[in-house]
């Protein structure tokens, strides 16, 4: 497929319509981008039950989504690149290829070492999938029917991580954690089935990689795959306090800033960093960068509160997860139809405050708190997700050259996976900072010295010593450690609920950046 060609300069209404080849490809790409994203969230509620399956500990299995992440997120910026040297059709259904294999690696995988390589090849061949279906849209529908095709693009980039843990829940509890990983083979084969007759072959260019930038693209590669790394480890191992925290973090600092340097130099840049020029492009990626951290942060916030407070199950988080996904399947079909009638902006706007609203509505926690009570702020959730991504990426990429889709398509999704990296890590670390300080904070009043603490400690002692506890002393002990786990349940409840209102404040924060987008017509 050739994605340089300008399309004809005629009036968008007297475009010709995509055809029906056209529109099979473009329902396999999106499927391909589902299931890419769907599987970075979809190992999340099935943590435990495979680091029991391998034999590793808690500590290790981040590594299980850490993998994933560096190889999508370094796959992604390289994606326009790779399409152009090995043709589209044949780097797209050999990358689907690939993805199907390591994700069969991942569910035989019988040890920590196998499951790592397996999940960051999974990944690496996955980072394609999603900018290559944004790509189609841009280049292969016309003007008028592009709304739809962002809106499809929209449902995977927001539903997949909403329901994710919601199938990795239900299979993990039915039917094993293996089955997690098989389940890709349905959509990977129907993909393949829609895209090897309805994509048009293309040459290779073999002769580009000899014109590669090779040095840039070795420079992303490390300082991408160290970041990542500082990221998903940095708050166990108490960030900067950690030697290798500090040096993972010195080298990805030193090559980011080299391959920037090297992208702004080049002739042939393998990652057009000069589109961060163009105000639209690079306000819209901003909220962009901020809608990820939001939407992958909330998915790692709220399972991490069900489990750690309330004790839900990965089957029982999946079903709370569900009211935030399945919303969005009503919703996003009408946004091509709102965005016909209403500023693009406006509408970015007010999703971003609606998604911001469900966040402050998660603020003011209590161990009451379930599945229940996360109904509505989830289905509020659902809403402000569904109105953001069709047309913040539709004002993002008005003026954008069709020869730099390919690569503007890349950066704008590379950076909602970095967004989501950065915020599930410093969310983690609010969640943990927070518990401590409130934990001081209330440790500071409860004391054996008040009245209420005294009398509390006295019904306790009371009660454990008619419940089989006769040592006074020890029935005095008991009461002391209740005392304590409720002290650092309630510190643990308000530390989630600080954390929901900062990303309520940061979506708000994206919102005055959209504000400052030119209008578009």
């Amino acid at each position: 497929m050739d994605t340089t060609a300008s399309p004809p300069l005629v009036p968008a209404d007297a475009e010709p319509g995509a055809s029906l080849t056209t529109w099979i490809a473009v329902f396999g790409c999106m499927l391909g981008a589902l299931i890419a994203v769907l599987d970075i969230q979809i190992t999340n509620a099935s943590l435990p039950e495979i680091e029991g399956g391998i034999g590793t500990g808690i500590d290790n299995g981040t590594w299980i989504s850490t993998a994933y992440l560096i190889g999508e997120i370094i796959m992604i910026p390289l994606t326009d690149y790779l399409s152009r040297v090995f043709g589209f059709r044949r780097f797209i259904l050999g990358s689907v290829m690939l993805f199907l294999a390591f994700s069969m690696g991942c569910a035989f995988a019988t040890n920590l070492s196998e499951m790592i390589v397996m999940r960051g090849f999974q990944g690496f061949f996955a980072g394609c999938l999603i900018p290559l279906a944004f790509t189609m849209v841009l280049t292969r529908l016309p003007r008028r029917q592009q709304p739809v095709g962002i809106a499809i693009f929209a449902l995977t980039a927001t539903f997949g991580p909403s329901i994710g843990p919601t199938i990795g829940g239900y299979l993990t509890e039915q039917y094993g954690w293996p089955t997690i990983f098989f389940v890709n083979l349905i959509p990977g084969s129907v993909m393949l089935a829609l895209l090897y007759p309805t994509l048009e072959r293309s040459a290779m260019q073999l002769h580009l990689l000899r014109e590669g930038d090779w040095w840039g693209i070795g420079f992303m590669s490390i300082g991408l795959a160290c970041l990542q790394t500082v990221l998903d480890e940095g708050n166990k191992d108490d960030w900067f306090g950690s030697p290798l925290i500090v040096r993972l973090s010195l080298v990805a600092a030193a090559c980011l800033v080299v391959f920037v340097a090297i992208e702004l130099t080049v002739e042939r840049p393998a990652v057009q960093l000069r589109l961060f020029l163009r105000r639209n492009f690079a306000l819209g990626t901003v909220a962009n960068t901020i809608v990820g951290f939001a939407l992958f942060g909330s998915v790692y916030v709220l399972p991490t509160y069900l489990d750690e407070v309330q004790g839900y199950n990965a089957q029982q988080i999946g079903a709370v997860l569900a009211w935030v996904g399945l919303p969005q399947l009503v919703i996003i079909p009408f946004m091509p139809f709102l965005m016909k009638r209403i500023d693009a902006r406006l509408l970015v706007g007010v999703g971003l405050v609606v998604f911001a609203v469900s966040c402050f509505m998660n603020s003011h926690l209590s161990f009451d708190d379930g599945g229940q009570q996360f109904m509505l702020t989830n289905i509020v959730r659902a809403i402000g997700q569904a109105i953001v991504i069709s047309p913040l990426a539709s004002i993002t990429m008005i003026g954008t050259p069709p020869a730099l889709s390919g690569q503007a398509s890349g950066l704008f999704n590379m950076m909602r996976s970095l967004g989501g990296a950065v915020g599930t890590a410093i969310l983690a670390t609010i969640i943990s900072k927070r518990e401590q300080f409130h934990s001081n904070i209330i440790g500071q009043s409860v004391t054996p010295f008040g009245e209420q603490v005294r009398d509390f400690l006295d019904r306790m002692q009371h009660y454990f010593m008619t419940h089989g506890v006769p040592d006074p002393a020890r029935a005095y002990h008991q009461a002391e450690v209740l005392l304590g786990n409720l002290v650092a349940q309630q510190a643990l409840i308000m530390g989630f609920s600080d954390t929901f209102a900062a990303m309520g404040a940061l979506l708000l924060f994206a919102a005055i950046a959209v504000a400052l987008i030119r209008k578009t017509a």
